[in-house]
């Protein structure tokens, strides 16, 4: 009988880890299972591969596999085991009782035995987890919403058709934060021969904001003021993600000064701030009555702005 390398039916090294055999196993599995493949002859590869990771993800088989490879056997045409060999290193080659079902090749009884064979029937994987990103409002995420997605699976029905899209309700909770993840259980892609179907993860994002930008918990929101508000000082109104509150600019301020709203910014335990950067804004002047205001301010105040220039 022909010598199998398992390592080449699932495309990885020899010295691959056990978590590579897994990966590699769950990427070829769904390209060739039978009920949705449209690659030629998908039915023998898919069984070809169930019975390379069968061998491979077991370290008990995988050693003397690995053995049997290193002695040359596989580079033979006509391969055929060592005298005891499965019963030294595997257990017993026997098993051809009534009920066994053949699920693997000769090759692999030969080295393995029947009663191994009959063990491994049936090949099941557990569904793929899937990752998609959410993008929310930040109004959602202080406040928590309840949102309806559309998603496109990347599976295919017996036909090799497209599956119809998901429509899923997702509650968004309230504080939650970018780079946080929602998992929806079993929502992934379905499990092969009865396996339990993986998972969904939402990774959240923050949409871009009109107003505000956000860093951690925290809220910088850019006000507008008049010159003589940052002069002489007053209360004005600043908007927040929980509505409008009132904000004392002290006298004199500078512009570009930062003034801090403790706890309004994006909710939590506890809570961020909203940092408020004051941003002048100087008016039009477009009468002859508003010029005069300025030709009286200009008369009257004593005011360089270039005087740190002089030399």
């Amino acid at each position: 009988m022909r010598f199998i390398d398992y390592y080449q039916v699932m495309g990885v090294a020899e010295n691959a880890s056990a978590d590579e055999v897994k990966k590699a196993y769950r990427r070829l599995a769904r390209k060739y299972h039978p009920d949705v493949s449209k690659e030629k002859d998908a039915e023998n590869k898919f069984k070809e591969l169930g019975e390379a990771y069968e061998v491979l993800k077991d370290s008990t088989k995988r050693a003397a596999y690995d053995e049997l490879r290193r002695d040359g056997a596989g580079r033979s045409d006509d391969f055929t085991p060592p005298p005891g060999w499965a019963r030294g290193r595997t257990g017993s080659a026997s098993g051809h009782g009534p009920h066994h079902a053949r699920q693997f090749s000769d090759f692999f009884e030969a080295i393995f035995g029947r009663e191994h064979a009959a063990d491994g029937g049936g090949f099941t994987m557990a569904g793929g987890d899937v990752h998609h990103r959410l993008s929310i409002t930040l109004e959602e995420a202080q406040h928590g919403a309840t949102r309806t997605l559309t998603l496109q699976m990347d599976e295919r029905n017996a036909q090799g058709v497209p599956v119809a899209p998901k429509i899923l309700k997702v509650t968004v909770p309230k504080g939650i934060r970018a780079g946080q993840e929602i998992r929806l259980k079993g929502q992934g892609h379905p499990g092969l021969n009865g396996a339990p179907n993986g998972d969904l993860y939402l990774e959240i994002v923050f949409a871009p904001h009109r107003l505000f930008t956000i860093e951690g918990r925290d809220l910088s929101l850019v006000l507008p003021v008049a010159p003589w508000e940052l002069v002489l000082g007053g209360v004005v109104t600043a908007p927040t993600l929980d509505g409008a509150v009132k904000l004392t600019i002290p006298p004199n301020s500078k512009a570009l000064q930062k003034l801090r709203i403790s706890g309004k910014g994006l909710s939590g335990d506890p809570p961020g701030d909203l940092y408020v950067i004051l941003q002048v804004v100087v008016p039009t002047v477009s009468t002859d009555h508003d010029r005069e205001l300025f030709r009286a301010l200009a008369d009257g105040l004593q005011f360089n702005p270039r005087a740190a220039l002089e030399v």
